[in-house]
C-alpha cells in the first residue's frame, strides 16, 4: 500500500519553524533578535515602538506589502541595505505560505 502524498506545511507551522527563533507575533512576549511582527502589512518600516533597527531600517521610508515582504524574505540585504537579518528564503511558495499567515495577523 503506498503512503499517502505530504501535505506541505502551512504557514503557521512554516513560521514556528523559521521564523519564531527571532520574531513573536503578539506584544506581550519580550522583544526578541528581531521585532514582533503582529499586523505588519501595512506597517511602515522600522518603526515598530521598544526595538532598535540596524542602520538601514532606520532609513527605510516603505510600508510593508506583499511584494515587500516576499523581496525581502528572498533576500534581506538587497532589498533593504544594511538589514542584519540573515534569514533568506528562496522558495516562493514557502515565501507565500509565511507571508499568507503574516497577513492573518492584522
Amino acid at each position: 500500500m503506498p503512503l499517502p502524498e505530504a501535505k506541505p506545511p502551512d504557514g503557521v507551522t512554516l513560521f514556528k519553524q523559521q521564523c519564531a527563533t527571532c520574531h513573536t507575533t503578539n506584544l506581550s512576549d519580550a522583544v526578541r533578535q528581531g521585532p514582533s511582527l503582529l499586523g505588519i502589512v501595512g506597517k511602515s518600516a522600522g518603526k515598530a515602538d521598544g526595538f532598535r533597527y540596524s542602520t538601514g531600517f532606520a532609513k527605510a521610508d516603505f510600508v510593508w506589502d506583499e511584494a515587500r515582504l516576499d523581496a525581502y524574505l528572498a533576500n534581506p540585504q538587497a532589498t533593504v541595505p544594511g538589514s542584519i537579518m540573515a534569514y533568506r528564503q528562496p522558495k516562493a511558495e514557502t515565501r507565500a505560505a509565511i507571508i499568507a499567515y503574516l497577513k492573518e495577523l492584522n
